[in-house]
C-alpha cells in the first residue's frame, strides 16, 4: 500500500495541500464577508430603533412636563380665586327658586339687574396663566362693583386652543370660572360658544353641562341642559316674576352650536346657528309661558353666542343709508371694530328672528363672538346687541388694548321693559384685586379699521 502511494505521488497525482487551503481560505473569506454583512444590517436596525425610542422618550417627557406645568397654572389661578376674591356684599340679594314649571325664577317688584359677560377665554394652560389671571381679575372687579342680580355669560368661557393656551383640556377653564362665581356668591347662567368644546377638546358639551349642573358644588349656577331631543345643550329659561305671580320677563338661553359639519375644526369660519328644532322649542316655550301667564304673552330677552344674520342685514341697511336710521333700523350705540366692520354670523338661517317677530315676545337679543364689536341696533322693533368682551388671549395682541373690554348692563324694569348700556372695564369705579394692566385706550386694535363709530366707544 505504501508503495502504490509513492507511485501515485511520483506520477504527479499528489494532492496540492496549498490549493485546497487557498480554496478553503477563499470559501472562508466569502463566509466571513457574509458574516460581516449581516451584522451591518442588524446594526442599522438597532440604531434606527434607538432613535425611535429616544424620540418617543422625549415626546413622553415633553408631555409630562407640559402636564405638570398646566396643573401648576390651573392651581395658580384657583388659589388666586380662593385667597384673593371676596364675596360680593348685597343689601338684599334676590334668590331664585326652581318653580313648578321647571324654570329658575326670580320674584321681585323692583326689576332685575343683569350683567352680560362674553368671550372670557380662559385657556387654563401653562401658556395662558398670566392672561387667565387678567380675565378673572377683570370679571371679579366688575361683578363686585355692579352687584348684579344675575350674570349671563354668552359663550366662550373656555379657550382650549393648544398653540395659545398650551392645552386641549377645556374642563379647567369651565371649573375656574364656576369657582370664581361661587366665591363671589353671585347667581349666573352660561350659554355655550364655539370654543367651549372644540372638536379636539377633552370634554364634550354633555360633560361640561354635567359640571355646571352640579348644584352641590355650584349652587349659584342656574344652567340647565335643556331638552334632549333638540340640538345643543343649554336651551333653557329663567323667569322674572312679580309678587302677583305675573311673568315680567323671560330670559331665554340658546346654544348657537359651534361649526358646520363641513368645517368641524372651524378653519374656514363656517359657524353654525340655532337650528329649526330649537326654533320650534322657542315657539312652544313662548306659547306655554303665555298660557301660564293667564293668556298674556310675556316679554322676553334672548341670549346666545353667535350673532344671527339679521344683525348683518340691519347694519348693511344702516350703512347703505349713509349711516342714518331707516324705517326698520335704529342705531343705539357702539361700533363694529372687527376688520372691515365684519359680522361673523352663520350662513345658516332657520328662521329664529322671524319667529320672534311672529310670536311678539322677544324685545332684545344679546350675543358675543366678535370681540371687537359692541354695537347695538334696533331692527324691526327688536334690539340686537353685541356684548363687551373680556378676551386677553384669543386675538393676538388684544391684551394691550382696552376699548373693547368690559361688560353690558341690562336693567329689566318692573313693567317688563328694559334698558341696557355698555361699561368699559378701565373705569375708576371698577377696583380690581390685582393692579390693572396697562392698555391703549386712545385707539382700537391695530388690525381694526376706522369706522363712522370711532367716537362712540
Amino acid at each position: 500500500m505504501s508503495k502504490k502511494k509513492k507511485t501515485v505521488e511520483a506520477e504527479g497525482f499528489k494532492p496540492n495541500p496549498g490549493e485546497n487551503q487557498d480554496e478553503k481560505r477563499e470559501d472562508g473569506a466569502v463566509k466571513e464577508d457574509n458574516k460581516e454583512k449581516k451584522p451591518k444590517k442588524k446594526g442599522r436596525g438597532r440604531k434606527a430603533l434607538k432613535i425611535i425610542l429616544i424620540i418617543l422618550l422625549v415626546i413622553v417627557c415633553l408631555i409630562a412636563v407640559i402636564a405638570v406645568l398646566n396643573v401648576i397654572s390651573y392651581k395658580s389661578n384657583r388659589n388666586f380665586i380662593k385667597n384673593s376674591i371676596a364675596k360680593v356684599e348685597y343689601t338684599n340679594q334676590l334668590k331664585p327658586v326652581l318653580a313648578d314649571d321647571g324654570y329658575y325664577t326670580f320674584t321681585t317688584d323692583d326689576g332685575l339687574k343683569i350683567m352680560q359677560l362674553t368671550d372670557i377665554h380662559i385657556g387654563s394652560g401653562f401658556m395662558s396663566t398670566k392672561k387667565d389671571n387678567m380675565a378673572i381679575n377683570a370679571c371679579a372687579a366688575m361683578i363686585t362693583a355692579e352687584k348684579p342680580d344675575l350674570v349671563i355669560v354668552t359663550g366662550d368661557i373656555a379657550y382650549p386652543v393648544p398653540f395659545q393656551a398650551g392645552t386641549l383640556n377645556n374642563k379647567p377653564g369651565a371649573v375656574t370660572f364656576a369657582e370664581m362665581m361661587e366665591k363671589l356668591g353671585v347667581y349666573w347662567a352660561p350659554v355655550y360658544g364655539n370654543h367651549d368644546t372644540e372638536v379636539y377638546s377633552l370634554y364634550s358639551r354633555k360633560d361640561i353641562s354635567e359640571i355646571y349642573s352640579d348644584k352641590e358644588k355650584y349652587p349659584h349656577c342656574l344652567f340647565q341642559s335643556g331638552p334632549e331631543d333638540i340640538n345643543g345643550y343649554g336651551n333653557y329659561v329663567i323667569n322674572v316674576k312679580n309678587t302677583k305671580g305675573e311673568i315680567v320677563q323671560s330670559l331665554i338661553m340658546f346654544d348657537s352650536n359651534s361649526y358646520t359639519d363641513d368645517d368641524k375644526l372651524g378653519i374656514s369660519w363656517n359657524y353654525d346657528a340655532i337650528h329649526a328644532d330649537q326654533v320650534q322649542w322657542y315657539d312652544a316655550t313662548i306659547k306655554s309661558l303665555t298660557k301660564e301667564n293667564g293668556g298674556k304673552t310675556p316679554k322676553s330677552l334672548a341670549f346666545f353666542h353667535i350673532p344671527i344674520q339679521e344683525m348683518k342685514t340691519a347694519f348693511n341697511e344702516y350703512k347703505d343709508n349713509g349711516y342714518k336710521d331707516t324705517k326698520d333700523v335704529k342705531y343705539i350705540y357702539g361700533k363694529l371694530g372687527e376688520s372691515g366692520m365684519m359680522i361673523c354670523a352663520s350662513k345658516l338661517n332657520f328662521g329664529l328672528f322671524d319667529k320672534m317677530l311672529e310670536d311678539g315676545s322677544t324685545q332684545g337679543v344679546f350675543f358675543g363672538h366678535d370681540h371687537l364689536n359692541n354695537m347695538s341696533l334696533e331692527y324691526k322693533g327688536i334690539r340686537l346687541t353685541y356684548g363687551y368682551s373680556i378676551d386677553y388671549l384669543a386675538y393676538s395682541g388684544i391684551s394691550k388694548y382696552g376699548l373693547q373690554r368690559g361688560c353690558t348692563l341690562i336693567k329689566v324694569n318692573p313693567d317688563g321693559s328694559f334698558d341696557c348700556e355698555k361699561e368699559n372695564y378701565y373705569q375708576e369705579k371698577y377696583k380690581s384685586v390685582n393692579k390693572k394692566e396697562t392698555v391703549t385706550l386712545n385707539q382700537d386694535m391695530e388690525y381694526g379699521v376706522s369706522s363712522p363709530f370711532a367716537d362712540n366707544n
